[in-house]
């Protein structure tokens, strides 16, 4: 039988060892770091989950995260109302924003088509996205989704979805490597997907 440590310390391990990328020892090496902290530095991350978990939401419009909804950039006058760039997770959006490449706006899925985990089409944010496109200042969907199998599976689906509706439909273009995540992309590397990108 796996020795296990008593009570709290056990408990914050396994708490640890539930967060995504986070293994066991990961995990133990966390707990006993803050077990070493001081009481001031400890109290204050306790503080920011907290805080993250009260004030921390999803925009009404386009699904990122913010305090207050709409987010900063939906609710930018100078951003450019004809664009939409279709992202996975909240985290890509920032990816994107590094490059300075990109002026118009995003929406969030919240995810990516998935039979394995059992994430279908209705599971993701798709029908927000259709309700924006009814505004017909809207003239270009950017796919800028994972160009992993899921990412492709949700590109292809979407694609075939929005073609109908005479938007112009693009896609980032080569330079991102398959099987990857915008999060690790380089900003380089995202810039030039993004300025070279193909219509779909």
């Amino acid at each position: 039988m796996a020795l296990a440590y008593d009570g709290a310390i056990q408990r914050l391990i396994d708490d640890f060892a539930q967060l995504p990328g986070i293994g066991p020892k990961g995990a133990q090496r966390i707990a006993f770091y803050i077990l070493s902290a001081d009481q001031e530095e400890t109290r204050d991350l306790a503080e920011a989950i907290v805080e993250v978990k009260d004030k921390v939401r999803f925009c009404e419009i386009c699904g990122n995260v913010c305090e207050i909804s709409p987010c900063p950039i939906c609710s930018d006058p100078r951003r450019d109302q004809s664009m939409i760039c279709v992202v996975e997770e909240p985290k890509d959006v920032m990816s994107i924003e590094r490059t300075r490449e990109y002026r118009g706006l995003y929406h969030v899925l919240g995810g990516a088509i998935n039979p394995m985990a059992n994430v279908a089409p209705r599971d993701l944010n798709i029908e927000k996205l259709l309700e924006r496109l009814k505004d017909d200042q809207v003239k270009e969907i950017i796919l800028a989704l994972d160009p992993n199998i899921e990412g492709e599976a949700t590109t292809s689906y979407l694609s075939r979805l929005l073609s109908p509706l005479g938007i112009t439909i693009s896609r980032l273009a080569s330079g991102l490597p398959v099987g990857s995540d915008l999060e690790y992309a380089d900003e380089i590397t995202l810039g030039r997907a993004l300025s070279g990108r193909l219509t779909v």
